[in-house]
């Protein structure tokens, strides 16, 4: 388990910096934690269930709880709070945050889908 020595959100609260011992630093977009989020409401209760996340460009984070030894739960400003981020998927996020955000993006654009929560995209062929 990668357990991380400080966790900060920005005072904007559009990002939580994560510093690890060895100095290892993420800056992780509420934006990013809220569309990745471990929640079944994100991940579906199985593999090929998953529900893409749009119009969340403009999340915030409201707070962190601590959740035992081994996580925290975000409370994101769109209400959204049953993920629990363990540190290993934390860390996970912040080594892979180039690639999942590509694809990410790549999925939006397939599904006609905006960042923007006010962005309808109309597919014309």
């Amino acid at each position: 388990m990668t357990i991380p020595s400080r966790i900060v959100v920005n005072e904007s609260k559009d990002t939580l910096h994560m510093e690890y011992s060895d100095d290892v630093r993420f800056q992780l977009p509420a934006e990013y934690l809220r569309v990745f989020s471990p929640s079944a409401e994100v991940r579906g209760h199985g593999k090929g269930q998953e529900v893409l996340q749009s119009g969340k460009r403009d999340v915030t984070i409201l707070s962190l709880d601590k959740s035992g030894n081994y996580a925290i739960r975000i409370t994101f400003s769109d209400g959204h709070d049953s993920g629990i981020f363990s540190w290993d998927y934390l860390f996970e996020l912040g080594t892979s945050q180039t690639n999942n955000w590509t694809q990410y993006l790549q999925r939006l654009h397939v599904a006609g889908e905006s960042r923007d929560p006010d962005i309808q995209v109309v597919k014309l062929s």
